[in-house]
């Protein structure tokens, strides 16, 4: 019998960090449309309760987390408040991040010890906070970790960006060893250039920093690769993390899944 594929969430609780806004906001409500309680974290309470309030007005479940991803103690407290909520963790999305523009030899130590401590740090805090919960549950754990195409190609002055987004691609691979024995499966979701307002901001600093327009910069460089001059859509990575959370076996355990319009090509 052919298998159904399944986008149901029903009786799963998820974390989303950076979910207050953007990418984050979409896969948080996506998720609770399909039935998941789930844990909006955000450095900025007030935007994570926002979120919150929209998953509520539609009839859906959800906890604002005011969390700091660099901080160990932050990540913990949040994690905790979730389970002791909803009773569990079985899904973890991390998604928090920035972006800074600079070539390297611009580029402040400072800068770059912020970037690595928000993708890579954040991800390793908030998938060993989670592992401590679903290693202990019966049911299927799934981490989701927010690459992007440049966790496996490069442009110009993105270097702490661009190394993150490879480490993800480490991090992921090494749990999809670790967690098999624990039924626990991780991906990482690779989109191209999606008008969130990080891409957004980033318009009139590369236009700047470039010498060009900002039309170039949209043209010439985001989109320059792509087969249709697109932006990815919010929308589509939502869906693509729905697709990965409620999918019922570990076939794409370990995988990074491209979204980018054709930008890059596996």
């Amino acid at each position: 019998m052919d298998m159904q594929l399944q986008q149901d969430l029903t009786g799963q609780v998820a974390l989303v960090t950076g979910s207050g806004s953007g990418i984050g906001k979409d896969i948080a409500q996506t998720f609770a449309r399909a039935g998941a309680a789930v844990g909006i974290a955000d450095i900025n309470k007030e935007a994570a309760q926002q979120t919150v309030n929209l998953i509520e007005a539609a009839g859906g479940k959800a906890l604002a987390i005011e969390m700091d991803v660099t901080s160990e103690s932050a990540v913990n407290k949040g994690v905790n408040e979730l389970v002791k909520h909803f009773g569990s963790i079985d899904i973890l999305v991390s998604n928090a991040g920035v972006q800074i523009i600079a070539p390297i030899d611009k580029m402040d130590f400072k800068d770059w010890q912020k970037m690595l401590a928000i993708h890579l740090d954040g991800a390793f805090l908030t998938t060993k906070a989670a592992l401590k919960h679903m290693y202990d549950s019966p049911k299927v754990g799934t981490v989701i970790y927010m690459g992007s195409v440049h966790s496996h190609d490069a442009s110009l002055y993105k270097a702490p960006y661009v190394t993150a987004k490879h480490g993800l691609l480490g991090l992921c691979r090494v749990l999809a060893k670790e967690g098999a024995e624990h039924n626990v499966r991780s991906h990482v979701i690779c989109p191209g250039f999606v008008k969130t307002p990080l891409v957004e901001k980033q318009i009139p600093e590369q236009a700047k920093e470039k010498g060009i327009t900002e039309e170039e910069v949209v043209n010439d460089i985001m989109l320059v690769n792509t087969v249709d001059k697109e932006f990815t859509k919010v929308s589509d990575i939502a869906q693509l993390a729905l697709f990965l959370a409620a999918f019922p076996t570990n076939v794409f355990t370990g995988q990074s899944i491209v979204a980018s319009h054709g930008w890059f090509m596996n």
